[in-house]
């Protein structure tokens, strides 16, 4: 949970500064609610998440040493198995957080989004001689 609250923060300051982009494009204030800056709002998490998870984990992820893996737990994340995950994850927190606190119940502690994305929360375990590991 604490990860997720990092990469809140750091969505937060993502979305922040990109907001800057189409502010200035557009000359001045864009009015709320404005479908167009919703789409790319919502673009813009989309891929903040999606970068991050196909490199093996997000800001909030690297400071907890947690890493993301896909398959049996051998690799990173496609693009299509992230985006899958971004879209559970989404529709994880719609439900009021269901499919996160569905993961306590689970026998291999997997919450929904990673479920029906094929992935898996692992802890980075740093050796002595700094090589990674997951488990």
């Amino acid at each position: 949970m604490m990860a997720a609250l990092y990469d809140a923060i750091a969505v937060f300051t993502v979305v922040y500064f990109a907001m800057f982009i189409p502010v200035v494009a557009a000359g001045g204030i864009i009015a709320p609610g404005n479908p167009l800056m919703s789409a790319y709002m919502l673009a813009v998490i989309y891929g903040y998440f999606v970068v991050c998870w196909t490199r093996g984990r997000t800001l909030g992820m690297q400071a907890w040493k947690l890493v993301i893996l896909a398959g049996e737990g051998e690799r990173r994340p496609s693009v299509r198995e992230a985006s899958v995950r971004f879209v559970g994850a989404a529709l994880s927190l719609a439900l009021g957080g269901a499919g996160y606190f569905a993961a306590l119940f689970d026998d291999q502690h997997r919450a929904w989004h990673d479920r029906w994305s094929h992935t898996w929360l692992r802890l980075r375990v740093t050796g002595r001689d700094g090589s990674g590991t997951a488990r």
